[in-house]
């Protein structure tokens, strides 16, 4: 972390004063005032829909403001589209890419400025040079002319990053940078960011990783509906106080177990291989929840994907309820019993154009229609009936998912599953991109529904979250199973040890399937 302490408090890069936004039916940010420093770290911090990701559109020429003033290096500014913000020096580097696959590393960087000759043609020395130069400083691996789509998602992050170098940006913000990041690769992101600051270079970073928060930032600002409800130096607040800030209260419960009633074995996998994942055996019990955890890549999204059909197995077998079952197609574990909530919500678990009781009514056709046709009013009754179970706030049931917040979007989600009376419902990355309160109500609803007798898988990148929702933890590596801790056994040592060292975490035999 950089030490603010050492940042005069009077040498300020931006400041926006006044700020306000509505959109129709919503005002999403009012009165809002916020400053950077040179070469700070600038946590920004809120539950979905506070207005983080309007107000920095407005600072990066997406959207005009209502009203307020914003002043760059001492002077009032019109940022009226990313061109002029870019000009000033402010990019915004989105959760969500925007790259061009198909282009090199340098045609990206430089995309829409390209150097030219006489003529109008590309200077491709210069072109590559200029590129080089930015990569280097970046301490990238790859050069000028890797294609983008050939590069994992944290080196095309850094093609982002060093587009702000070639441009000289004075100020880069970054929307949930590390969302698709192993730990090595938000490690490497952190370092990049550190070295933006050293240079001179103010960073805004989002978030809903509080760790990430504390790791990285100097001062946090956090919003609450459309309003800042305070600022902070990182180094004098805690989790608490910027929660209390975000939510409007203390979250006395953020993690729930669920009180242990594990019934009869229900699912037993045994010597599970396919695509990456190799020899996977474990048991779920009625009433249990059961987590995953590894690095990122590491196959437990393709477990989850074979236990539910998406991926054949090459071999292994699948017991359901003490019968071996072949499980060929998600048409085939719906039928048993099976639910899926997926990684992506937005590119797997969502129709985003549709409303919320379309979506919801998807997996439950037979539920809302007759002879063949959807029912509206019976279609209508399902959504209202989750809507008030999971306290989904939308304006509507055709309200489109896309203008939904991360943590309705989420409930949604599980909502269409939990209509199919599932025995066993398996949560991959269930609170990615949900904010502090919206995570804590998931992980009631996770325990609630193990209490009630339903099996549960729960994947997470996010060790507390394993830790606090989790039963028993299997720990997976390299496509295969490194470890099973038992609840009274859960520790971060362990975990870490499991899936980086490839031994098992209690040190104790490989265990079959009970």
């Amino acid at each position: 972390m950089t030490n603010s302490a050492t940042q005069p408090t009077d040498d300020v890069i931006l400041s926006a004063s006044g700020i306000s936004k509505s959109f129709p039916g919503v005002r999403a940010l009012d009165d809002v005032s916020f400053t950077l420093r040179k070469g700070e770290v600038h946590a920004l911090c809120g539950e979905n829909g506070a207005g983080k990701s309007t107000l920095m559109k407005i600072l990066a020429g997406v959207y005009q403001p209502d009203g307020g003033v914003i002043r760059y290096d001492g002077r009032d500014v019109a940022l009226t589209d990313p061109l002029a913000a870019k000009q000033l020096g402010i990019l915004l580097i989105h959760q969500e890419l925007s790259l061009v696959p198909e282009l090199s590393v340098a045609e990206n960087i430089f995309l829409g400025s390209l150097p030219l000759k006489r003529f109008g043609r590309v200077d491709g020395a210069r072109l590559r040079a200029d590129t080089r130069q930015a990569l280097d400083r970046l301490g990238c691996d790859f050069g000028p002319d890797d294609i983008v789509s050939t590069l994992s998602i944290a080196r095309q992050q850094l093609v982002e990053i060093a587009r702000a170098v070639a441009f000289q940006s004075s100020i880069v913000i970054f929307d949930e940078p590390t969302a698709s990041l192993t730990q090595q690769e938000a490690d490497h992101l952190f370092q990049t960011i550190r070295r933006l600051s050293e240079s001179g270079v103010t960073t805004v970073y989002i978030s809903h990783k509080m760790r990430e928060i504390f790791e990285i930032s100097d001062r946090i600002t956090v919003l609450r509906d459309g309003k800042v409800s305070g600022g902070l130096t990182t180094r004098q607040s805690n989790e608490d106080e910027v929660t209390r800030l975000m939510i409007g209260r203390d979250l006395d419960h953020y993690f729930i177990r669920a009180e242990r009633q594990e019934g009869a074995e229900l699912l037993r996998v045994e010597g599970l291989t396919s695509g990456p994942v190799r020899d996977i055996s474990f048991n779920v019990h009625r009433g249990e929840i059961v987590g995953l955890y590894g690095l990122v890549g590491s196959g437990r999204t393709e477990i989850a994907e074979a236990i539910f059909g998406i991926r054949p197995l090459e071999s292994g077998t699948l017991s359901w309820e003490g019968e071996v079952r072949s499980i060929r197609s998600p048409r085939d574990a719906i039928a048993l019993g099976i639910g899926l909530v997926p990684e992506d919500r937005k590119h797997q678990g969502l129709v985003l154009g549709l409303g919320g009781s379309d979506n919801l009514a998807l997996p439950n056709l037979g539920r809302v229609s007759r002879l063949g046709v959807i029912a509206s009013g019976l279609e209508g009754l399902l959504f209202e009936d989750y809507r008030k179970r999971l306290s989904i706030s939308t304006a509507g049931p055709k309200q489109p998912v896309l203008t939904l917040s991360g943590g309705n979007q989420q409930k949604i989600v599980i909502a269409k599953w939990l209509a199919v009376a599932p025995k066993l419902l398996i949560l991959d990355e269930p609170t990615r991109g949900v904010d502090v309160g919206a995570k804590a109500e998931i992980h009631g609803l996770i325990a609630k529904l193990a209490e009630s007798g339903l099996a549960v898988i729960v994947i997470s990148s996010e060790m507390p979250e394993i830790i606090g929702v989790s039963h028993r933890i299997l720990t997976i590596a390299d496509g295969r199973l490194t470890g099973e801790i038992a609840e009274s056994e859960f520790s971060e040592d362990r975990l870490i040890a499991a899936v980086t060292g490839h031994v098992w975490a209690d040190e104790t035999p490989r265990p079959q399937a009970a």
